[in-house]
């Protein structure tokens, strides 16, 4: 039994190693309680940690109950990550993991309706919907549209009854009815609907929120910063008087915007919480020491945010490599002297950017050397769906046109929505791209990641979605090809079309799972971390992403959220850091973190 322990000594096992910070946090006597945990602080420890000791009895209580305990998650595989790594830790303690109820927001929200006898199915989702009822409508229009509704039902809690007693409703209020009547006739529901629907439940039954509060006697939400204000307002209801709440997360990784994140719901947890006591860990296990320096200096710059100390472990090596690119230089040529740079030694890697769109160079050289690779969401006119068609079409063109005139013909035919080759209506190009701002991360309301159990039906008329932009997706197509053609050289079309489908088949032998080496967006790598991470794209316009926040109605604040975006890059790094940069254009955070000199550049040359 560690010296001066009043606790159980079965949790000794767990509680020794912890260090002092995230002990203090995992046996916090119950009440409202907020751990803040940044980046490689060992939340998920320490969060198992308080599972085993709120089961085991904390000092002067009865143990907790079988189906007491519930710790809600973000998406599912945080919930997976959480349940494997509970039952690992309570096993051999001998206590009953099935005791605690671990589950992400929505497939909770779905077993309270569940239990209410509303109805769950069939789950509609919305991009697929709103592509049916409104085809015209370009992609990103669609996805504001798609983004209001969310805004509407949970932020201001609006429905279609309010909407249909407004004899003048607006065109965003139209929209909403057309999608809330659609929906309707479906007899489904979407996403946003599940938590809605569940904490209003709650609120109208009493017996049903007597339960649930009893089923979650004690409630831990991980990831607090993440959640959208439905979510929030679950978890308090849930909580009630008694309040045995752990929220944990940090404020300076609040990077979902879009999904109606907002980093203010940390900040004010203590005005919604009276006598919420804040506990930190504040020690960075993952990253080198030089690391963590430069990007708490990164971080520091922003106004919304705890005053909080990060600091690394007492022996933190690694290293962090400042690596600018000439303007001239190619995208590959840069993505092959990151790989040149790295040792073979079977490490983890990961060339992580902005946007989905500056990680074609990567997979390009990847398909080139053979590497292996993982990508979470990739927009390519490889996946393309037309892509068979259009080189069917190429190889039986008319032999006498040279090469480009083939492809362009070929995609003439294409853009009105008819295959050359005379078969039916052409099926949806879109691949895997569309994803807002080419985040690569899924969307909010369609995507399993971020949903429910497996046996819940997420409904979508593809039938009715088929045609919808082929002509753009066909033109996008068609000009890549032709772009592929033209540094093909003077081959005849069946040697090109050949080269085409050999480089789709090696994509899709070399896109693995678990591949060492991962290519993503910044968004989709929260929660992962690597041995060697090298950050792509850090200019003036790129990252921050000058249309993100020239776009946003709040530009600081969506500015503050980009610098976090950047924070999250950085602290994925167990071993070595990567920053590449054009030194004629160098993005605003580079100087938030180094001084010009470090940076090869003038005192003056930090841009505005």
């Amino acid at each position: 039994m560690a010296a001066g322990s009043s606790f159980d000594p079965m949790l000794d096992p767990v509680l020794d190693r912890l260090d002092p910070e995230q002990r203090a946090a995992a046996t916090v006597p119950p009440g409202p309680i907020l751990c803040l945990a940044p980046a490689g602080s060992g939340k998920t420890t320490t969060l198992v940690a308080r599972l085993a000791w709120l089961l085991a009895g904390a000092p002067g209580e009865a143990r907790a109950r079988p189906g007491e305990v519930c710790a809600v998650t973000f998406n599912r595989r945080a919930a997976e990550e959480l349940a494997d790594r509970t039952t690992r830790v309570l096993a051999p303690l001998g206590l009953d993991p099935a005791a605690v109820r671990v589950r992400t927001f929505h497939a909770l929200a779905r077993e309270i309706l569940l239990d209410a006898g509303r109805p769950v199915a069939p789950l509609v989702d919305r991009t697929a919907l709103l592509r049916r009822l409104f085809p015209s409508l370009p992609a990103d229009e669609r996805q504001r549209l798609d983004d209001a509704i969310s805004r509407l039902k949970i932020e201001h809690e609006v429905t279609a009854a309010d909407l249909a007693a407004d004899p003048d409703p607006s065109p965003l209020g139209r929209a909403f009815l057309r999608y809330a009547a659609a929906l309707a006739e479906l007899g489904g529901l979407d996403f946003d609907d599940l938590v809605v629907g569940a904490r209003r439940a709650l609120e109208t039954d009493p017996g049903l929120l007597e339960r649930w509060r009893r089923r979650c006697r004690d409630l831990l939400v991980d990831e607090v910063q993440d959640v959208d204000r439905a979510q929030l307002r679950l978890a308090l209801l849930l909580a009630g008087s008694t309040r045995r709440v752990f929220f944990v997360g940090d404020d300076d990784q609040t990077i979902y915007a879009w999904r109606l994140a907002d980093v203010r719901r940390i900040l004010d947890l203590d005005r919604l919480l009276p006598g919420l006591r804040r506990v930190d860990l504040a020690t960075n296990y993952r990253c080198p020491a030089v690391v963590v320096e430069r990007a708490v200096r990164l971080i520091s710059q922003n106004r919304e945010r705890f005053a909080k100390r990060i600091r690394p472990r007492s022996t933190a090596p690694g290293r962090l490599v400042l690596a600018p690119v000439d303007e001239a230089t190619e995208d590959v040529a840069v993505v092959e002297r990151i790989l040149d740079a790295w040792p073979d030694d079977g490490a983890s890697r990961a060339i992580l950017a902005r946007t989905n769109r500056e990680l074609l160079p990567a997979v390009a050289v990847a398909l080139e050397r053979a590497i292996p690779f993982r990508i979470p969401r990739l927009a390519s006119p490889l996946l393309d769906p037309a892509l068979d068609t259009l080189l069917r079409a190429v190889e039986g063109g008319d032999p006498g046109l040279p090469l480009l005139q083939r492809i362009a013909a070929a995609g003439a035919a294409l853009a009105r929505g008819t295959s050359p080759l005379g078969d039916a209506p052409l099926d949806d190009a879109g691949g895997e791209g569309d994803a807002p701002d080419g985040d690569g991360w899924p969307d909010r309301r369609g995507e399993a990641d971020d949903g429910t159990e497996d046996a819940v039906e997420v409904t979508a008329d593809g039938a009715a979605d088929a045609a919808d932009g082929a002509a753009g997706a066909s033109l996008a197509l068609v000009q890549a090809v032709l772009g592929w053609a033209a540094r093909f050289g003077r081959g005849d079309a069946d040697d090109f079309v050949a080269a085409v489908r050999d480089r789709r088949d090696r994509l899709a032998a070399l896109r693995r799972d678990d591949a060492r080496l991962t290519l993503s967006t910044v968004h989709a790598v929260k929660g992962l971390e690597f041995d060697d991470v090298a950050v792509v794209g850090l200019t003036a316009d790129g990252f921050p992403n000058a249309r993100s926040v020239a776009a946003a109605l709040e530009p600081e604040r969506a500015l503050e959220e980009e610098r976090r975006l950047a924070y999250v890059a950085w602290t994925r790094a167990r071993r070595s850091l990567t920053l590449v940069f054009d030194p004629g254009r160098p993005s605003a955070f580079l100087f938030d973190a180094f001084d010009p000199a470090e940076l090869g550049l003038p005192a003056m040359g930090r841009p505005e």
